[in-house]
């Protein structure tokens, strides 16, 4: 790992596990961080595995004039929500993707634009994901129609020694044709093989023209990874596990504990572009 960057004038952000606690909410001290950060000249972008739909909550609530990419950076919107790229998965990946889940019991998910589309409304972690998202899932019998535009898939499970042995599966069946990473214990993502946060935070520093050597990352899970990897500055939640610790930077606390607030303070804007 190089050494962390002096300068940073981007923060690239993960939203579950990082920036919001375990209730979704935007704690005031996160919100008081955030508006240093603007003071201090050192942009803030969302990225996460929600849909853009289910991020406008937080987007409005920090006041950000900024682009932000949703569907691990399957989907990226300009500061007016514009979309400007959107990835689907090949057909073929999402029909095996979806077979696997379903025959491990796996309830399964589509994202596509702006609809959540289900075939379980009695699913045990639905009710988790609408009041997450703040908005109603289209429920079908047959997901058929939908394979041809599908962003992300998701499988929900509560057991997570079954969801990891899917995911490592899926990584291996679907190698270079889809992505496979779990966004939480119970939470498996299948995406575009670009819809990564790393190709995501790098199309955000673009559009203002930076390199990754002046952009922060910070998350809390696999799917973070490959943004942690490229960023100059790389801090994993204190409710990270190992392997996504173990490629950061710094580890900060937990985000029941504070934790994206204090690596603000500790870690970003010590390195703003006006100190």
């Amino acid at each position: 790992m190089s050494a962390a960057a002096s300068r940073i004038r981007l923060l690239v952000s993960d939203i579950d596990g990082t920036l919001i606690n375990t209730d979704k909410q935007l704690t005031a001290a996160t919100l008081e961080a955030a508006q240093a950060l603007q003071r201090a000249g050192i942009r803030l972008c969302l990225v996460s595995s929600r849909s853009v739909r289910g991020m406008r909550m937080y987007l409005e609530q920090l006041a950000l004039d900024t682009p932000a990419a949703g569907l691990n950076g399957g989907e990226i919107v300009d500061a007016k929500g514009t979309l400007l790229e959107h990835l689907h998965i090949d057909e073929a990946a999402a029909r095996l993707a979806v077979g696997t889940m379903a025959s491990n019991d796996i309830d399964t998910w589509l994202f596509s634009g702006a609809d959540w589309v289900i075939r379980d409304p009695d699913g045990p972690y639905v009710p988790r994901e609408r009041r997450a998202v703040q908005f109603e899932p289209t429920v079908v019998e047959d997901f058929e129609p939908w394979y041809p535009r599908i962003g992300k898939i998701m499988g929900a499970c509560s057991d997570p020694e079954r969801l990891e042995r899917v995911e490592l599966d899926l990584q291996s069946r679907l190698a270079g044709r889809a992505s496979a990473h779990r966004s939480s214990a119970y939470y498996l993502d299948i995406t575009h093989p670009d819809a990564n946060k790393g190709h995501a935070a790098e199309r955000l520093a673009a559009m203002f023209g930076l390199g990754m050597s002046e952009v922060a990352c910070i998350g809390d899970m696999d799917n973070d990874i490959s943004m942690l990897r490229r960023a100059g500055l790389s801090i994993a939640m204190g409710n990270a596990p190992e392997q996504v610790a173990s490629v950061a930077h710094y580890v900060t606390a937990t985000n029941q504990q504070e934790g994206w607030a204090q690596a603000v303070e500790r870690y970003v804007l010590p390195r703003a572009p006006t100190q």
